[in-house]
């Protein structure tokens, strides 16, 4: 079994699928190459630093989005099999790859660094993993480094999993010393597959992508019976038919084989162009004989946070359509629908999962499909009684009512920081600022200690986790789940140019921090407006009460510059005319607000409005 995309069917027995789970920079991606090389994947000749990072965005920033999975060829004892390993990202807004990566594995290798010990976002992954039942394999990564601590954080890990320390093996990803050991491990002790390679076939669809050339590329898991090339197949949910093209393996590129069979992952292709076709967590069946009960699929992901995309040119909105339905393939935790701003144009409010999640998202409509994006000031979807007992679901500041509102609730989220035990002052300090409910505390070893907090959803969107590291010179780790919602004295602040409301500028704030919402935008908007030829008033409001003022000075004309001497009755007439010109220009001018400023106020990259949590 030298060559798997040759051999038509692989038994079930000898076939090995996991994934790998950790935090950010805990060496995943490092693991993941050497595998590939220890395999013989990937040649040296063919090598590069985290081969499975496939976007640019992911090698700049050092950080796995995409969830990516491989075909590994291993032999134990004589003994040929099929490793297939899926590379997970670790940043807690991509939390949903890795719960569809889950369902596709029946063992996780629990990777750590051994000079840092177990994070907040690895401990949250760990628990999704329990949840499925999986197999868990506990790893200490970065043995080699000075700084690291193997016993001590072998200690930590056997505690949580209620193990031995000499059950965590130690590798180091970097040096490859211990991998060709983790590989016989996830052979020994990760169970194989388990189908009916007679039944009719069921395949969950796990991911996909969109090719210019080819149309859409799905990607399976089979669970029962068998896949082959030029098959009739029927995408359960969406009813729709095809005739198979191409069926194949990542190893590590896509490769045509004879066939899948139960347990084994792959791709197809049939070279529809129709994005909406091929839906993950769908269920692919044959068209004749097919299955009649669908695999259970995925939970639907549910968006945290909203924020308007709009482009720059109103011309490049079709554009902007296309794109999303492509990336939407891709990035199945993305929803969007059309909206209108005055100031703005057309455009999508879009649903993410978190502010990292907008980020990656909007640097990959820019790069991917060429486009010119402002992105509005992201908030969280609130709900809204009015006194007359109705609802109203509120994901967009132009949508709050103008009265009569009884009670407003905000979503809370359940968040888990782990730090070292001398930080527990300061951190409490922070999250009591933040509206924070401490829920419990637990050490995980002396000097280490995860606390569990309530906090509303809209405290720790922008500056939270800045704010946290800074004061735990770095050491804290930081985790959150949605936790449900509750009242809160919301309101919503207006920014009014010349008396005039500007949509774009819109926020909805609690009512303490309103004055320094509205004080902080119209501060910025007074430096990034261009004078004219009156007096402009940039003003915030709760209402009909201006909380805020600052004013952009008139630019004025010298019209005393002619007058040399004389009487002074004859410059207090040319001053009083230009007064009244000015009056008359402020009645009939309006202010035009240069696209710059919009980019610029509203922009998540804002000093005061950080927007790259590597949490």
């Amino acid at each position: 079994m030298t060559t798997f995309a040759d051999k038509t069917f692989t038994p079930p027995e000898l076939i090995r699928n996991f994934c790998v789970i950790a935090h950010i920079d805990h060496g995943k991606s490092t693991l993941a190459d050497r595998m590939l090389q220890l395999t013989g994947v990937l040649t040296d000749r063919n090598y590069r630093a985290q081969y499975l990072d496939r976007m640019d965005i992911e090698r700049e920033r050092g950080i796995t989005i995409k969830a990516q999975n491989v075909r590994l060829p291993w032999q134990v004892n004589g003994v040929d099999h099929v490793l297939h390993l899926i590379d997970t990202p670790g940043h807690v807004d991509f939390t949903y790859e890795v719960s569809r990566a889950l369902e596709a594995c029946e063992g996780a290798v629990l990777l750590v660094d051994a000079a840092q010990g177990i994070e907040a976002q690895t401990l949250a992954n760990l628990y999704l993993a329990l949840e499925k039942d999986l197999r868990i394999i506990p790893v200490l990564n970065k043995i080699d480094l000075p700084a690291a601590e193997p016993d001590r954080y072998a200690a930590e890990l056997a505690h949580i999993l209620g193990r031995q320390p000499d059950d965590v093996l130690r590798v180091s990803a970097k040096t490859g010393q211990g991998v060709r050991e983790l590989l016989d491990v996830v052979v020994a002790q990760v169970p194989a597959p388990v189908g009916d390679d007679q039944a009719p076939t069921r395949a969950m669809i796990f991911d996909s992508v969109y090719d210019s050339y080819r149309g859409v590329v799905t990607y399976i898991r089979v669970i029962d019976g068998r896949i082959t090339p030029r098959d009739r197949i029927r995408m359960m949910a969406t009813k729709a038919t095809h005739e198979l093209l191409e069926v194949g393996i990542i190893s590590p590129d896509q490769k045509p084989c004879d066939g899948l069979g139960v347990g084994e992952v792959g791709y197809l292709m049939t070279g529809v162009k129709d994005v909406r076709q091929s839906r993950v967590g769908d269920t692919v069946t044959s068209e004749r004989k097919g299955a009649t009960e669908a695999l259970p699929g995925y939970r639907t992901p549910k968006p945290m946070v909203f924020a308007g995309l709009y482009p720059m040119d109103g011309s490049d909105y079709p554009e902007l359509r296309d794109a999303l339905d492509k990336l939407r393939l891709n990035d199945a935790a993305l929803t969007y629908e059309p909206e209108t701003s005055a100031a703005l144009g057309f455009g999508f409010r879009c649903g993410f999962l978190g502010l990292l999640h907008l980020e990656i998202t909007r640097d990959r409509l820019e790069r991917e499909f060429g486009l010119d994006l402002i992105s509005t000031a992201p908030n969280v979807v609130y709900r809204v009684v009015r006194d007359d007992t109705t609802e109203q679901t509120v994901t967009n500041p132009a949508d709050w009512p103008d009265g009569g509102v009884a009670e407003v609730y905000e979503p809370v989220v359940r968040c888990t920081v782990i730090a070292p035990s001398e930080f527990v002052g300061t951190i409490m300090e922070l999250c009591q600022g933040r509206r924070g409910t401490l829920l419990g505390m637990d050490y995980l070893s002396e000097s280490r200690v995860e606390m569990r907090y309530t906090l509303p959803m809209a405290e720790i969107m922008f500056d939270f986790f800045d704010a946290l590291k800074s004061r735990t010179r770095g050491y804290a780790s930081l985790d959150y789940e949605e936790a449900g919602e509750q009242a809160s004295d919301l309101v919503k602040v207006d920014i009014l140019l010349q008396g005039e409301p500007v949509d774009a500028f819109s926020a909805i704030v609690h009512r303490d921090a309103a004055y320094g919402y509205g004080t902080s935008m119209a501060t910025k908007l007074r430096e990034l407006i261009p004078r004219q030829q009156f007096e402009v008033p940039i003003q915030a409001a709760i209402g009909s009460r201006i909380i805020a003022r600052e004013t952009i000075r008139a630019i004025r004309k010298d019209v005393l510059a002619k007058c040399y001497g004389g009487d002074i009755t004859r410059k207090r007439k040319l001053l009083e005319k230009q007064k009244e010109g000015k009056k008359r220009m402020k009645t009939i001018g309006r202010v035009e607000v240069p696209q710059e400023a919009f980019v610029a106020a509203l922009s998540t990259n804002d000093p005061a409005q950080p927007a790259n949590k590597r949490s």
